[in-house]
């Protein structure tokens, strides 16, 4: 990203603080304070629109005997630790449900929030994001910052259109599904249509429980879809873009096409 980004903490409440300094505990960073359990977003990609803030659950464990002053934090970062990027506009956290006390053992719970009409956000911070875990303040105005490994997805949204027609139609007749595969532009708070993507044409009969893939179809430079298949049984059309590691995946609302045999039947006067 190039940018130091806009990062304010907040939290919930008062901070535990554990009054006894004791020896670092097992498996603690270079600090005194470790961090475990680290969950952010259930581990799903983090998809984001164009205009709507997005609200970033996260969980966390930390470790420590160390007296701090505020609460410890969980974010996507890129960078070098000591001088991350960072995409968040605030963050919320929890006061410490303690674990266990003798050993400074807390959980946390946590909100971040992502604003994508902040000035700072653009296309270039879609992609591959890593996680950091943060005590900001410890007694004597140390800190700790610690990389957790763990890898975080941050997407551009995507939309998808789907329209079947004609409706009814006969068995054995044409239908032609048409659509439009668009993407969000952070940078215009647009979306776009989204060339060149592979999306997958799926179809669930009356009665049944899931779709099924059909085909696949390639987006023209619009993002625009087209194909056609044969009326076979009544049932609903959509179509289904899987994503990748810039863009969320979406499927689109489903088309309802009733087919019917074309035999009418006459009935006497």
């Amino acid at each position: 990203m190039g940018k130091t980004m806009w990062r304010a903490v907040f939290a919930g409440g008062a901070a535990l603080v554990f009054t006894g300094v004791a020896a670092v505990p097992a498996g603690a960073a270079e600090g005194g304070v470790s961090f475990s359990r680290v969950s952010v977003n259930g581990g799903k990609p983090l998809v984001i629109g164009i205009q709507e803030e997005v609200e970033v659950h996260a969980t966390f464990r930390m470790t420590t005997t160390l007296k701090y002053e505020y609460g410890p934090t969980v974010f996507p970062y890129r960078g070098k630790l000591d001088n991350t990027d960072t995409i968040q506009s605030a963050i919320i956290s929890s006061d410490c449900e303690v674990v266990d006390r003798a050993k400074g053992i807390c959980d946390f719970e946590e909100w971040l929030y992502i604003d994508p009409r902040h000035i700072d956000f653009g296309n270039e911070d879609a992609g591959t994001w890593r996680t950091a875990a943060e005590i900001a303040i410890l007694a004597g105005g140390a800190h700790d910052i610690d990389d957790m490994n763990i890898p975080l997805q941050v997407q551009r949204a995507t939309r998808v259109t789907v329209n079947a027609s004609p409706e009814p139609v006969v068995k054995g007749k044409t239908i032609t599904l048409t659509g439009r595969v668009t993407r969000a532009n952070w940078d215009t708070h647009t979306y776009q249509g989204y060339a060149g993507r592979t999306v997958s044409l799926q179809f669930k009969a009356d009665g049944a429980s899931s779709y099924a893939t059909v085909k696949k179809v390639t987006s023209s430079a619009t993002g625009a879809l087209r194909t056609t298949v044969k009326a076979a049984k009544s049932g609903t059309w959509r179509w289904t873009y899987y994503g990748n590691s810039t863009s969320g995946a979406k499927a689109s609302t489903g088309d309802r096409v009733v087919v019917w045999s074309g035999i009418r039947v006459m009935h006497a006067a």
